[in-house]
């Protein structure tokens, strides 16, 4: 952020109603009439010190029939939202504390007039309800799929082979790390048909054609060589096999990433897409699928393929 830029975001948190507001609407989304309930402040008070704070980008608002609904914006600048925790964090006022015992009322006031789907309609994904959690979804999902033998491929703590173990013949976690291994070990302890193995994704222990799906869930960003990890995951494949790989789209922002020591800053799209093609893949979904709302917002890939070919063909052969 340049002086100016620092200047106007200081002008804007110096006003106590502005940081009243802000401090509710990083708790909860709220709309103006509820907001000048919970402050005691009159509504026109409410709108003007909102349109402030959105011109500054602290907030953001959507519309829910004829409300507007206000929530702190997740996606500030890295620096201003460091300000503003320094600023929320050192308050000790008795308003701040008066707003936030008063929420729950205007809240449960809220519930008693419409159901809760009505009031989060176009934004339930941001809010919590008992039970609708994406574990639970996932998991809830999972029994749908076929069995299949499965490689899993840098395949960490086994959060992912622990969902979809129930669901595989054979399961082989492979990861460079003893230690993650070891943790791997410990939570698939349960499930005699998984395998961990130390191992190198670029060179990997297995016989040809060998599994019906290979996960490369952000292994490729850890890849030296991503073109021979991908040869290496075709090659495990049994044709008609399937490919799943996720990755950070290409981005520019290496301090960031190399305390995970991420040894490469992502792929694009094209480049992941002539990666798998090159390995022997037909590619069938290659596309950016999530971004994430906090800065620097890095972008994920899904790349979906398979091998040409089936195992009826494999046999024949």
């Amino acid at each position: 952020m340049d002086l100016q830029a620092w200047s106007d975001c200081l002008k804007v948190l110096a006003d106590p109603t502005r940081v009243r507001l802000l401090a509710l609407v990083e708790r909860e989304e709220l709309t103006v009439a509820e907001l000048a309930t919970i402050t005691h402040l009159a509504q026109p008070r409410v709108s003007t010190h909102l349109a402030k704070l959105r011109e500054a980008a602290l907030v953001v608002d959507r519309r829910s029939g004829v409300s507007a609904y206000y929530r702190f914006n997740d996606a500030i600048e890295p620096a201003e939202a460091a300000l503003w925790r320094t600023l929320r964090d050192g308050a000790s006022d008795p308003l701040l504390r008066q707003d936030a015992e008063r929420l729950p009322t205007v809240l449960a006031a809220r519930a008693s007039d419409q159901n809760w789907a009505d009031s989060v309609a176009g934004d339930m994904e941001r809010h919590y309800s008992p039970g609708r959690t994406w574990e639970a979804l996932a998991r809830s999902a999972l029994p749908l799929l076929e069995p299949v033998d499965v490689l899993d491929i840098a395949s960490g703590d086994g959060l992912m082979a622990e969902m979809l173990a129930p669901h595989s013949r054979r399961y082989l976690c492979i990861d460079a790390s003893p230690k993650v291994i070891a943790a791997a070990r410990e939570r698939l302890s349960r499930y005699a048909h998984v395998e961990l193995r130390e191992g190198d994704m670029h060179a990997i222990d297995c016989p040809d054609s060998a599994f019906d799906l290979v996960l490369l869930m952000h292994a490729l960003t850890y890849a030296e060589k991503p073109a021979k990890a991908l040869a290496e995951a075709s090659r495990a494949l049994r044709p008609g096999g399937r490919l799943l790989a996720t990755c950070l789209a290409k981005h520019e922002h290496k301090a960031v990433v190399e305390p995970y020591g991420h040894l490469n800053l992502g792929f694009t799209e094209k480049e992941l897409r002539k990666l798998a093609e090159k390995a022997g893949l037909e590619v069938r979904v290659c596309e950016v699928v999530a971004k994430e709302k906090r800065p620097p917002h890095f972008e994920v890939i899904s790349l979906i393929a398979h091998k040409p070919g089936s195992s009826t063909e494999r046999k024949r052969g």
